[in-house]
């Protein structure tokens, strides 16, 4: 594997993506990588505000590690791997389950999704 110089983070809110931003700023700092976090908007996270989420990991961010917010709309997975492609991220580190649950399992997880159709690592976090 390359040097990772850039991670992306997709974010909702739930517990899953919570421990990958913890694992993603872990490795960053490790690495010295920049950060994306993009937070797609959709039915299933509707009542939740991008900017809470984005001030509970702006809270947490240590000050030596560069980072950008992202907010998308439409397929979550597709958002996600278009916001990689832009952005030229390294790796992608996720939650294996979003707020999502239900639907995840009727119509295949975005974890799934993004892992089968990235060009780059995928890291899932449980």
């Amino acid at each position: 594997m390359s040097a990772i110089k850039k991670i992306l983070v997709p974010v909702d809110g739930s517990v899953h993506g919570c421990k990958a931003v913890d694992e993603a700023i872990y490795l960053a700092e490790k690495c010295g990588a920049e950060m994306d976090f993009v937070y797609v908007a959709s039915e299933i996270n509707k009542d939740i505000p991008s900017h809470l989420i984005f001030d509970r990991i702006w809270e947490k961010l240590p000050e030596n590690i560069s980072a950008k917010k992202h907010v998308e709309t439409g397929s979550i997975s597709k958002a996600i791997l278009k916001t990689a492609e832009v952005e030229k991220s390294d790796m992608i580190i996720m939650g294996s389950r979003g707020l999502g649950l239900f639907k995840g399992a009727m119509l295949g997880s975005v974890s799934q999704k993004v892992i089968e159709e990235s060009k780059i690592p995928v890291m899932v976090i449980k």
